[in-house]
């Protein structure tokens, strides 16, 4: 990307159209579209457009659309989640990147992902406990055999990672919401006597671990970093090269249910949001239903976590079984924890294909009754890194700090058709689609003012009316890209 973000998004139009964190949206009884415009921001393949403004469209009143006339149906007046908040995760590795970056390209990072009106207003964030595979090392905070805990200290996350949330939550303008996740418990307290590849918990250090919890959490809010939740433990059914700990749906109860969820409340951090799981798609209506199903289990869950990697197995993504979830559990909350491409080519780093997959998975993860949505590193280097255990991968946002400039993705902008327009208290409301070339998802927010992402991966011009209550306006799809129609 040549000319920076900000010149590109002003020059768009659309440094004032994202509002600021407000309540929550309500469902108007009826909605008319009658009179208002439709503002239209494309992000298209072959072209330069990226969050562009291009398109002003109005309504006119029309009768039953036939079946010859692709049509996005949205109705305002059947409302469903109210969205958390949408970001990434701030890792060790994006930290130790942005700090290698300079001055000016830091300013833009930050004003680039966290400010709703020159950016694409990321408002939610995820940090590792201890390190992960994402981190330059293997650390702790505490010395070997201190089951006590008297020895913990954030002296590691001092550095880099600590400075680094602060500096994102005050472009986010004071506040984030903020969760965090364990890769991996000490290496003494497993039975592995390892952090990496994977290994459990021993018994009789549950409740040093959930102490552990505990710790950390009141040591980043005394230092200035408020946290509004966290998971239970990163990818428990996987044994990785990288921190990693198996738990199995029970263990995974049983701890919460006797060890970390008293804990938390004995702690006073009863209101922090708890969520289970934080693992792939695939089995994770069967983990919802072991951890739900424990009334003394369920009391401490707020919600199950999950991530896009079910696809290792030759899958594609399992949206149906976020559907079995949110169904059959419509109290708790489904919360998207982490995705990135894996495999980095810096060669690659313009693949289409990589924004494409955001969309889908934001989409049909929204469809399903998701309410926040974590894209994985927000920043790495030109190596996809740093990782201390070679799993490069790819970000939005590259920080090449060979040259010290920013490589924006198509990622980024896809991610943007959503954080944007789309903010927190908005209410995911009825749409469907008559074509399936046409995907679709929509949102009430609180100002009152309606955002439909329309997306579409083929090789082919789409158009189409886009119909509110007897009102449409005629619009079309580019081939492959993503538009985000705020009416107004």
């Amino acid at each position: 990307m040549q000319k920076s973000l900000l010149a590109v998004l002003v020059a768009a139009g659309i440094g004032t159209t994202a509002s600021a964190q407000k309540p929550t949206a309500t469902a108007p009884k009826s909605y008319s579209a009658a009179g208002k415009q439709v503002q239209v921001y494309t992000t298209a393949d072959n072209s330069q457009l990226r969050l562009s403004a291009t398109d002003k469209l109005s309504f006119k009143e029309v009768g039953q659309p036939l079946e010859t006339q692709p049509t996005v149906f949205v109705d305002p007046t059947h409302t469903f989640q109210t969205l958390v908040g949408i970001g990434a995760a701030l890792t060790d590795a994006s930290a130790e990147t942005f700090a290698k970056l300079p001055k000016a390209q830091q300013q833009e990072f930050l004003q680039a992902y966290f400010s709703p009106s020159q950016g694409i207003g990321y408002t939610l964030g995820r940090t590792n406990i201890n390190s992960c595979d994402f981190s330059s090392d293997t650390y702790t905070y505490v010395q070997d055999g201190d089951k006590e805990l008297k020895t913990f200290s954030l002296k590691h996350d001092e550095k880099y990672k600590m400075p680094f949330i602060k500096q994102a939550t005050a472009a986010a303008g004071g506040k984030l919401t903020l969760y965090v996740s364990p890769w991996s418990p000490p290496a003494w307290m497993k039975d592995t006597k390892n952090m990496l590849q994977g290994g459990k918990l021993l018994p009789e250090f549950r409740q040093s671990w959930a102490d552990y919890y505990v710790k950390f959490i009141k040591a980043y809010e005394k230092a200035g970093i408020p946290v509004w939740g966290l998971t239970v433990q990163n990818e428990p059914m996987a044994k990785q090269k990288w921190e990693s700990c198996i738990f199995t749906a029970e263990e995974e109860r049983d701890f919460v249910k006797g060890f970390l969820g008293p804990t938390l409340k004995k702690g006073g951090l009863s209101d922090k949001k708890l969520i289970g799981w934080d693992h792939n798609r695939d089995l994770a209506f069967q983990r919802a239903a072991t951890l739900f199903d424990d009334p003394e289990a369920s009391k401490y869950f707020w919600g199950l976590g999950y991530h896009w990697y079910e696809t290792w197995t030759g899958s594609g993504m399992q949206f149906d079984n976020l559907r079995r979830v949110h169904e059959t559990y419509p109290d708790k909350h489904l919360v998207f924890t982490e995705g990135c491409v894996e495999n980095f080519k810096f060669d690659n780093v313009q693949d289409w294909k990589l924004g494409e997959r955001y969309g889908n998975s934001m989409i049909n993860d929204f469809n399903a009754g998701t309410v926040a949505w974590t894209d994985w590193n927000i920043l790495l280097d030109e190596t996809g890194g740093p990782n201390h255990v070679g799993n490069f991968c790819y970000a939005p946002v590259i920080g090449d700090t060979r040259s010290g400039k920013l490589i924006y993705t198509n990622a980024y902008y896809y991610i943007g058709h959503f954080s944007k327009f789309v903010r927190p208290g908005a209410r995911r409301i009825a749409t469907a689609s008559s074509r399936d070339v046409l995907q679709t998802t929509a949102f009430l927010n609180p100002d009152g003012k309606v955002a439909v992402v329309v997306m579409n991966q083929t090789d082919k011009e789409q158009p189409f009316q886009l119909w509110l209550k007897g009102q449409a306006a005629q619009a079309t799809s580019r081939p492959h890209s993503i538009m985000t129609m705020v009416v107004n």
